[in-house]
């Protein structure tokens, strides 16, 4: 299957593969732990642009070693995004088959409810609850989860409402099997293609946000750290020690290029509506 993917599928397969096998293998690559520090060689430079072989991607302002903390940032920002998104999904859909199921008044508080999270900015949500409980690592989990439930909620509640109408779908009820059978051993099945869709359109923007909030200082906190937390700590230093911000940054940019590009190759090859080549 790998090989029959268009190039740029692949490469950016192999990419985020790269980063993943990378971050595993931190603890075997560099000595360093995420909060060593080491004043004599503050603010080195990365090693092509005059820096020393020990630390292949410079240090920040309190000497840490930039690739130690972004190999162990990377894996925060992952399972932080991913737990989050999961668990949005997860919530997101048993809501909309619950109002799928039970139509009538249900399904109307359930949408309505549904409708009212989509018109509430997130942004502000968000701020309001880091201002009642404060910065926590199961808070920001929390507020991951939160963002885009709503579209998982919308999209199960269509395709299952379109599933039941189907011959198969009518011939599991006529035969008396269980709506929870019905559900989750026939429905489901039919639709996780659209489901997994959404989750990998869903996950690019987790992470953006999670590591906006993060360089704003109201995401993750020390001792743990992450890559919009290492943006943040050089946003002091962007004309004289660019590399503790860009690094990072680009780091952001390609898990969120390449799971989007990713997500959209999977788009059309599970939706028969589309009639596209692939390579």
């Amino acid at each position: 299957m790998f090989t029959s993917m268009p190039w740029p599928i692949r490469l950016t397969i192999l990419m985020l593969l790269a980063l993943v096998v990378v971050a595993l293998l931190t603890p075997f690559l560099t000595p360093y732990g995420i909060a060593d520090q080491n004043l004599l060689a503050r603010l080195s430079p990365p090693l092509r642009l005059g820096g020393v072989p020990e630390h292949p991607l410079g240090t920040d302002r309190l000497g840490r070693d930039i690739f130690t903390r972004l190999a162990f940032g990377f894996k925060v920002s992952v399972a932080v995004a991913l737990l989050g998104t999961v668990t949005g999904a997860v919530f997101g859909c048993t809501v909309g088959f619950i109002a799928a199921h039970f139509r009538g008044w249900v399904e109307e508080a359930l949408m309505m409810f549904v409708d009212m999270q989509a018109s509430l900015p997130f942004i502000l949500v968000a701020l309001t609850m880091l201002a009642f409980f404060g910065n926590s690592l199961p808070l920001t989990i929390v507020l991951m989860a939160l963002y885009g439930w709503e579209n998982y909620a919308r999209l199960t509640r269509g395709v299952v409402l379109s599933a039941v109408s189907q011959p198969y779908a009518e011939a599991v009820d006529t035969l008396g099997a269980t709506p929870w059978r019905l559900y989750f051993r026939h429905i489901l099945p039919n639709i996780m293609g659209v489901l997994i869709v959404q989750v990998t359109l869903t996950f690019p923007q987790i992470i953006l946000l999670e590591s906006a909030l993060s360089f704003l200082g109201l995401g993750i906190q020390p001792p743990l750290t992450s890559l919009g937390q290492i943006m943040g700590d050089g946003r002091d230093y962007l004309s004289t020690a660019w590399w503790i911000s860009v690094i990072p940054g680009a780091v952001i940019f390609i898990i969120a290029l390449s799971v989007s590009l990713v997500g959209d190759w999977l788009r059309d090859r599970l939706d028969p509506t589309l009639k596209r080549e692939f390579g």
